[in-house]
């Protein structure tokens, strides 16, 4: 039985992965713009470096691609390991998750090269809690309103993650140092972003693309 267990986690692992590497920003620009995002500006594979660098009606569908993969990660994890491997929703829905983002940093399908993990993540958040996911984007919001720094509400954004799962989800230990672990692996991603904002040299949001 506890082969079985492990090979379902193994699967709904291998499955959340392959949707993560399924990268909005990479295969829109690649393959429908016939460029490579990852060659301009910051040379990260997410959201905001593609609207910076081309702008247009296309950053929409990159939202939703790396929306959706993170939904169809979540959803193929609880089935797998949870509904089919007996491991709580909860923890399927956060193991899942986990690959998922994985995968989008860590992309094999481009070159271990990908995103930072933001969108998402706050898709995840929107699938653990609604709450959990309506507290993030707030935060997000309306810091990025104030100083116009998305690396900062992004950060800020993910470190409520593990607090918002333990004081709205659950206390159980194994959930929230999971939601921790998450939220530190997305923030070690913006670590050039903190020294650029430490530094006063960060990039501030625009809604108009950078002109080249």
């Amino acid at each position: 039985m506890f082969l079985r267990e492990l090979l379902l986690a193994v699967a709904a692992a291998a499955v959340a992965y392959l949707c993560g590497c399924f990268n909005g920003a990479v295969i829109v620009s690649k393959y429908f713009l016939h460029d490579d995002v990852r060659t301009h500006g910051s040379g990260n594979a997410g959201l905001t470096n593609f609207h910076r660098t081309f702008g247009g009606k296309l950053t929409a569908v990159v939202l939703v691609l790396d929306v959706l993969k993170m939904i169809a990660a979540v959803g193929m994890g609880v089935l797998l390991a949870g509904v089919l491997g007996g491991l709580p929703t909860l923890y399927a829905k956060l193991w899942a998750g986990l690959w998922c983002l994985l995968g989008h940093m860590f992309p094999c399908t481009f070159g271990f090269k990908g995103g930072k993990g933001i969108l998402s993540g706050v898709t995840l958040t929107f699938l653990i809690d609604w709450r959990v996911g309506a507290i993030a984007l707030a935060i997000f919001v309306v810091l990025v309103a104030a100083t116009r720094y998305i690396s900062l509400g992004s950060v800020c954004a993910t470190a409520s993650f593990p607090v918002t799962t333990f004081l709205l989800v659950s206390r159980d230990p194994v959930a929230v140092i999971a939601a921790a672990a998450e939220a530190a692996l997305v923030i070690w991603m913006h670590r050039a972003n903190l020294k650029r904002l430490a530094a006063g040299t960060e990039s501030k949001f625009s809604l108009h693309r950078k002109r080249s």
